[in-house]
């Protein structure tokens, strides 16, 4: 049987987009029992969950890269999160390559929300996430194994995701504070893989206070193709062109 002529086709299906920017922790977070396919999994035919984390990657280089990713057509974006700093926050003398100075990362931050801003993407659709606190004892051990020495410190971490809370005061946008959330039980360390990159509990920590932010946001996407049971088999075309 020939298929049906490209003009009875029915509209084009644009499944809105919810952008996960970030570092490696938000690169990762497709793996299995990750924060993003957890999302996925819970917008699967309302929404494309699209990861953009991009592993090293600091504000300095993020705000330059946004445009790319993002362009002034921004429709179909129902969402944005922003998750940056664990690399921003290194030691400057330990890791030159990839520290950002506090000031400049809150600047960077702010220019992105700014950018969105610009190509139509409200306030409300944009959400900061802190970088998680940081298990110096565990990074330590990541960092002699590769030949380094500890290139991070808690304390330092703690400023960036202060410096993140504030922006997104200043900006109204939404903000997930892990670095405060996470340090609430005492011994963190559980959250954490190797001090620094999330761990399977993490990973459902990140997932549920995430989820909680974004579910009013888009609790109004409807389903995206009629269910399969209300389908008409004897005439397919009526339910879905």
């Amino acid at each position: 049987m020939a298929l049906a002529e490209p003009g009875a086709r029915g509209r084009l299906l644009r499944w809105p987009r919810l952008l996960l920017f970030g570092d490696s922790i938000t690169e990762y977070s497709f793996q299995e029992n990750g924060w993003g396919a957890y999302l996925a999994e819970r917008l699967v035919r309302k929404c494309d969950v699209v990861n953009r984390g991009i592993s090293g990657y600091n504000t300095r280089w993020a705000k330059l890269i946004l445009p790319r990713l993002i362009t002034e057509s921004a429709d179909g974006v129902v969402a944005v999160t922003i998750f940056f700093g664990a690399n921003d926050s290194a030691l400057k003398e330990l890791n030159p390559k990839q520290h950002v100075p506090l000031e400049e990362y809150a600047a960077n931050l702010k220019s992105m929300v700014q950018y969105l801003k610009a190509v139509d993407i409200s306030a409300d659709r944009i959400i900061l996430i802190t970088p998680p606190p940081l298990q110096e004892s565990a990074w330590e051990k990541a960092c002699l194994a590769k030949g380094d020495k500890l290139n991070r410190c808690n304390a330092t971490t703690g400023q960036y995701a202060q410096a993140c809370v504030q922006v997104a005061r200043e900006c109204s946008t939404d903000v997930l504070d892990l670095w405060t959330l996470m340090q609430k039980n005492q011994d963190f360390s559980s959250y954490l893989s190797d001090g620094l990159h999330l761990s399977a509990k993490g990973n459902s920590f990140v997932a549920a206070q995430l989820w909680s932010r974004l579910e009013n946001k888009l609790s109004a996407l409807p389903s995206l193709l009629p269910y399969w049971r209300d389908v008409d088999h004897t005439n397919p075309e009526a339910s879905l062109l």
